[in-house]
């Protein structure tokens, strides 16, 4: 059995999801985390955040239910309005950490979602890379020329491909696959207690 975390890297749901997903990863060393990139902001989507009227109260509600902090950074991106999400530049971003470290994919996708949504450093940037790749011990020039190149850009639409597959229609989605068999373990806001039951019902 694996777990398959689907999320979006400029999901704020997402974002208040990272502690219960280090958390249950923590205490399952023995079962591998895939990570699939979700494409929320692509097309016509890919807008100035200020024409997403919803995120400042979606915010509250995600801090509140989840304890996650929205740093002062992203506060700033937030009262400018002119930034623009791009799933598809972040789905390059996971790409590359994930070919540098894959065992520590899912650690390092928390550790995107903290650049943006704390620090407010745009994940269309190669120096938010440069800063995680080195923070986490990696090469981060190796992370950078990743990010730029044609590799990402495809791993970036399988994964968006692969979401639709497993029939997400929320982020984040965390599901258990053994074989043909796919569990749902969470959408949208779970503890690691409450995730951690519905695995313990799987064995």
């Amino acid at each position: 059995m694996k777990l398959v975390y689907v999320f979006d890297a400029y999901c704020g749901w997402s974002h208040g999801f990272s502690a219960p997903l280090r958390e249950l990863v923590a205490r399952h060393p023995e079962l591998p985390v895939e990570v699939v990139s979700g494409g929320l902001f692509t097309g016509g989507r890919r807008v100035p955040i200020r024409e997403f009227g919803y995120v400042q109260g979606a915010n509250a509600q995600i801090a509140e239910l989840t304890g996650a902090r929205f740093g002062e950074g992203y506060e700033q991106l937030i009262a400018d309005g002119s930034f623009v999400m791009d799933s598809e530049a972040a789905a390059r971003g996971v790409a590359a950490l994930r070919r540098a470290a894959p065992e520590r994919a899912a650690e390092l996708a928390t550790d995107l979602q903290k650049a943006f949504y704390v620090d407010g450093l745009s994940l269309s940037d190669p120096a938010t890379y440069r800063k995680l790749a080195a923070d986490a011990g990696l090469d981060a020039e190796a992370v950078v020329t990743a990010f730029e190149g044609p590799e990402a850009a495809a791993e970036a639409r399988a994964d968006f491909r692969r979401s639709a597959e497993l029939g997400v229609t929320g982020f984040p989605t965390l599901l258990a696959v053994d074989g043909e068999r796919v569990v749902r373990l969470a959408q949208g806001s779970a503890r690691a207690d409450e995730i951690e039951r519905l695995l313990a019902s799987l064995s």
